[in-house]
């Protein structure tokens, strides 16, 4: 019986925190002046030229090589880039060469757009970092997450607009 009290105090406690994590990012999601994704055609870490493709569900996620949370969160990223359309943003991180240091160090192979000056961080006004969107096939965006989300909520929330 006891074993059991204990068992719903932590459901109680794990979906009370699931709501407030929810509340405080969509108070801290970033005011966009669109919800429609513009096209996308960058020059990437590798040296690549890359296209966004439309058709498919895409997740835009802004981190930083000197950010605790985008560490933490970085194989949830890695592990969605490998069957989703994903494009990370690396802000204020330094050269080329730092952020390619610190991809290899920590095993990542995510696409890296990385905006050393902070210009595509401004134009999507990203005040807190890890900040991801999840866009769906027509570019529309449909999620916003601010700070840490688990591997299973963003796959959650891509499985929700397929």
């Amino acid at each position: 019986m006891k074993l059991k009290k204990i068992f719903r105090e932590i459901a109680i406690g794990m979906t009370v925190l699931f709501i407030l994590s929810n509340i405080i990012s969509y108070l801290r999601k970033p005011d966009l002046s669109s919800e429609q994704l513009p096209p996308v055609t960058v020059t990437l870490l590798d040296g690549s030229l890359y296209t966004l493709k439309r058709g498919k569900p895409v997740l835009l996620h802004f981190w930083a090589t000197w950010c605790r949370v985008c560490q933490i969160e970085a194989s949830n990223i890695e592990t969605l880039s490998k069957e989703y359309e994903v494009l990370t943003v690396a802000v204020n991180s330094g050269e080329n060469a730092a952020v390619n240091a610190y991809m290899e160090k920590n095993g990542l192979h995510f696409r890296v757009l990385n905006d050393e000056n902070g210009s595509w961080a401004k134009q999507f006004h990203i005040r807190v970092f890890p900040t991801t969107f999840i866009y769906d096939a027509e570019g529309k965006l449909r999620f916003a997450e601010v700070g840490y989300t688990t591997t299973a909520g963003l796959l959650g929330r891509l499985k929700l607009i397929e």
